[in-house]
């Protein structure tokens, strides 16, 4: 533990982040003065403020990583466990490009289920989008930023359909493990978080094995112990009717940041209840509005891809050159054929491609 000068020190430029505590009644120049005709509602002060906020969160993360070290004794439970919500933002809003449907919807959304009280059913988003699109990526952060642990949590839970539930004859074993696994970490745990990826090749016993838990009201045998549980359903199902409603709206003129939820989420819900080829659709969690966000996760563009792979360079701490950025957003094929607008990968491989540079 930091003593003395030190500890002085270390608090005095803690206090100098954004994000640390505010002597009571502080107040910020910009606040309240977005009015139209304001100095303040100037874009490029807009812009700067959105900045000056992600490093808020960002130094709010580390303050209370930091004083769970320093001083143990005065880290409550969730402190210690969470960066939370503002770590959330931060890394939805500089980690993550082209998805700002996302970014509003699943940090509007998880906060608020984790600031009610007493929720009465479980969280459950269901995330579709081509492949490399991120829905892995949001996922990945919510667990670092709900646990400490991350994904090696004893509250996080990970299912792959095709890994954990390969064979269709063991669905009688696999639904007895998956309802003992979810119980007990819902004994364990006051916050459990359960992601099944390849959803929509998940079984359809195990999907209803799964319908009691996201109930409003969940039968006696079947409620919840935790009083907040999250559950991710991550996949590709109608990825391509996302992509055609982006791609007709763009031709139209829209701008992809003026896309709404209202414009996608009727049309990826319908397509999902009529495709015949799966569970998912079908099941009890669709059919009786279970789900309850459908999150629509939009095909990247070649300036995504670009910022991919700069975050991937920073993320090993490599210098790049712009030339390079282009180089590698070049590499990826981008359909459909006429317009060449979207890349077929998202950024999947980014990182990979990045090693050809480095040879």
């Amino acid at each position: 533990m930091l003593r003395g000068p030190w500890c002085q020190l270390w608090l005095f430029l803690l206090l100098l982040l954004p994000g640390a505590p505010e002597p009571p009644g502080a107040s910020r120049p910009w606040e309240g003065t977005d009015q139209p005709g304001s100095a303040w509602a100037w874009p490029g002060f807009q812009r700067l403020q959105e900045q000056l906020r992600a490093a808020g969160a960002l130094s709010k993360r580390y303050w209370t990583l930091f004083s769970c070290q320093v001083w143990p004794d005065d880290c409550d439970e969730d402190e210690e466990a969470a960066t939370g919500p503002l770590g959330l933002e931060w890394d939805l809003n500089v980690r993550l490009h082209g998805q700002h449907l996302v970014q509003q919807l699943v940090l509007r959304t998880v906060r608020g289920y984790l600031e009610t009280p007493q929720p009465e059913k479980a969280l459950a988003l269901s995330f579709h989008g081509w492949s490399g699109t991120g829905k892995n990526f949001v996922a990945r952060m919510l667990v670092e930023n709900l646990y400490r642990d991350g994904l090696m949590s004893d509250c996080v839970r990970m299912f792959i359909a095709t890994f954990h539930f390969p064979h269709p004859k063991y669905v009688d074993l696999y639904k007895e493990q998956l309802m003992s696994q979810i119980r007990e970490t819902q004994q364990l745990c006051h916050q459990t978080l359960f992601i099944f990826d390849e959803a929509e090749k998940l079984h359809p016993g195990l999907l209803e094995v799964l319908g009691p838990h996201l109930e409003r009201r969940a039968p006696e045998g079947h409620r919840a112990e935790s009083p907040w549980t999250i559950f991710l359903f991550l996949s590709n199902l109608r990825g391509d009717i996302i992509n055609e409603v982006v791609l007709k709206l763009i031709k139209a003129g829209w701008s992809r940041e003026e896309i709404t939820m209202e414009h996608l989420e009727p049309h990826l819900q319908a397509e999902i209840v009529e495709t015949i080829d799966n569970g998912f659709g079908h099941s009890r969690l669709v059919k009786e509005n279970l789900i309850d966000y459908f999150i629509p996760f939009l095909p990247l563009e070649y300036r995504h891809v670009r910022l991919c792979a700069r975050d991937a360079f920073l993320s090993q701490e490599l210098l790049y050159k712009e030339e390079t950025l282009d180089e590698i957003a070049q590499m990826m094929v981008y359909v459909p054929k006429e317009e060449q607008l979207f890349s077929s990968q998202g950024c999947k491989s980014i990182s990979q491609r990045i090693n050809y540079f480095l040879s």
